[in-house]
C-alpha cells in the first residue's frame, strides 16, 4: 500500500550529524506536502527509527528492487542533491537546514532536529552515566574536544579545523573538574586527558545521544553531538574553528567562535575555505592561543 501512494525519496549522503539535521528538513517537507509518502535512503538508518514524518528507511546499498517497486511508473519525487554543493551553503549565506529546504522548494518554519529513543537506548545511556556518577556526587559534564570520522578516515587524531587543541582541552578539564564529573567522549586513538572519565569504547550512536540527557552540562565541538543536543533541546557550549555556527550550529547553544577567524581560505581552497579533514599545511594559526577562548568556555559552564 505504501508504494502505491505519492512517494518522495530522500537520498542522504554524509555523516550522522547531517542526518540529524535532515530530520528538520523532512519535518518542513512533510508540513508542506503532508499527503506524500516519504522514504529515506541513508548510511545512518537508526536516526530515522520512530520518526513519524517518514514511512520507511533503507540503508544505502541495501535497496533491492527499489527502482522497480518505488520509481518506475509511480507518482515520485526524488531528492538526491547535496545541500553542501548549493551556492547559499558554499557562500555561508544561510544555515544548512534552510539551504536544504530552499533546495527542495519548501518553506523553512524554524523546524528543529528530532530524535526518538527506545527504552534500551535510554537504559544503556543511563547506565553509562551511573557508572561515571558512582565515582562521586558531582554532576556529569560531557566533553567532546576531538571528533571526526575515526582513525580509518583521518590522518591525525587532532584536527585543527574542528577540534580543541589537546593542551587547551586539558586546561578546560582542569577548570571544570572540581565542580563536574567530566566524561570525555572520544575514539580510542584520540589524545588522553587527565582528571576525567574516558569513554572511548564503541557504542551505538543512539546510546551516545541518549547519554546526553543524563548530563548536566556539555562542552562540544562541531560534531554529531551538538546536532543531537539541539534535537534533545539541551543547551550546550560549542567551540568552533573553521566552520561557522551560522551554517551548522543552533542558537540554543552557547557558541564560541575562534578569537581570530581566517575566512579567506588557503591556496588550495576551491569551493570551501578549508578542507574539513584539516590538512596540516592549511592551518593559518601561528599559535593555539589565537583559536579558543578557554576561560570563556570554562566560565560558560561554571556560571550557573
Amino acid at each position: 500500500y505504501i508504494l502505491l501512494m505519492a512517494t518522495t525519496v530522500f537520498h542522504i549522503e554524509g555523516g550522522i550529524g547531517k542526518n540529524v539535521a535532515a530530520t528538520a528538513v523532512i519535518a518542513a517537507y512533510k508540513k508542506a506536502k503532508p499527503k506524500r509518502n516519504i522514504l529515506v535512503v541513508t548510511a545512518w538508518p537508526e536516526i530515522w527509527i520512530g520518526n513519524t514524518n517518514i514511512s520507511r528507511f533503507y540503508r544505502i546499498g541495501n535497496t533491492p528492487y527499489f527502482y522497480k517497486d518505488v520509481i518506475k511508473g509511480k507518482d515520485i519525487e526524488i531528492y538526491s542533491q547535496d545541500p553542501y554543493k548549493q551556492t547559499s551553503h558554499i557562500t555561508k549565506k544561510s544555515h544548512l537546514i534552510k539551504t536544504w529546504c530552499d533546495m527542495i522548494g519548501v518553506k523553512y518554519n524554524d523546524e528543529q532536529p528530532e530524535l526518538n529513543f527506545n527504552f534500551r537506548e535510554v537504559e544503556e545511556g543511563r547506565s553509562i552515566a551511573q557508572q561515571v556518577a558512582n565515582n562521586n556526587e558531582k554532576p556529569i559534564l560531557i566533553f567532546q574536544p576531538f571528533g571526526g570520522p575515526g582513525p580509518e578516515h583521518q590522518q591525525h587524531p587532532y584536527s585543527w579545523t574542528r577540534d580543541i587543541h589537546p593542551q587547551h582541552a586539558q586546561k578546560i578539564v582542569d577548570g571544570v573538574n572540581e565542580k563536574y564529573n567530566v566524561l570525555h567522549v572520544c575514539y580510542e586513538f584520540h589524545p588522553k586527558l587527565n582528571n576525567c572519565n574516558r569513554l572511548d569504547k564503541i557504542i551505538s550512536k543512539k546510546v551516545l545521544f541518549a547519554l546526553l540527557a543524563f548530563s548536566q552540562k556539555r562542552i562540544l565541538i562541531d560534531s554529531s553531538l551538538q546536532h543531537a543536543a539541539a534535537a534533545l533541546n539541551l543547551p550546550s557550549t560549542v567551540a568552533w574553528v573553521a566552520t561557522q555556527k551560522e551554517v551548522f550550529g543552533y542558537d540554543l547553544h552557547n557558541n564560541f567562535k575562534p578569537k581570530t577567524e581566517f575566512l579567506k581560505g588557503h591556496v588550495d581552497s576551491y569551493l570551501y575555505d578549508y578542507n574539513f579533514t584539516g590538512p596540516t599545511h592549511e592551518c593559518p594559526y601561528k599559535s593555539i592561543d589565537d583559536i579558543h577562548d578557554i576561560d570563556g568556555i570554562v566560565q560558560s559552564v561554571l556560571k550557573d
